[in-house]
């Protein structure tokens, strides 16, 4: 007699479970098929994660690079209007300095030479 059986009364050993190796290879090969599925389950999962995510960064992607083009477009825009306002300045000055040479000059003319330009 084992060990076991001297130290457990005789009443809990009639109750012991009978250990049948086949029934143990068939709970094994069970769990092992039952995580070989839930394995399979997840990688399913993962993957369907992992499709929604590059799905969403594709989109993400495309929605970037539209609002980089319309950021160069309104860039290009505000250099065309900024050229257009300095070139209106030059033409401001240009009329400004005119002004004053042409019209403004005659104004502090001597009477005398003030009506000979009028005759003319």
């Amino acid at each position: 007699m084992n060990q076991r059986a001297a130290d457990t009364p005789e009443q809990v050993l009639k109750f012991a479970p009978k250990e049948k190796t086949q029934n143990r290879a068939v709970e094994l090969d069970d769990a092992g098929q039952s995580i070989v599925a839930q394995i399979r389950t997840a990688a399913d999962l993962a993957k369907g994660d992992c499709d929604r995510a590059m799905g969403l960064a594709h989109k993400l992607s495309r929605e970037l690079r539209a609002a980089e083009d319309r950021t160069q477009r309104m860039i290009r825009e505000v250099e065309h209007w900024q050229d257009r306002a300095t070139r209106a300045e030059q033409w401001l000055q240009t009329i400004q300095q005119e002004i004053e040479e042409k019209l403004l000059a005659r104004r502090s003319l001597p009477d005398a030479e003030e009506v000979a330009i009028r005759k003319f």
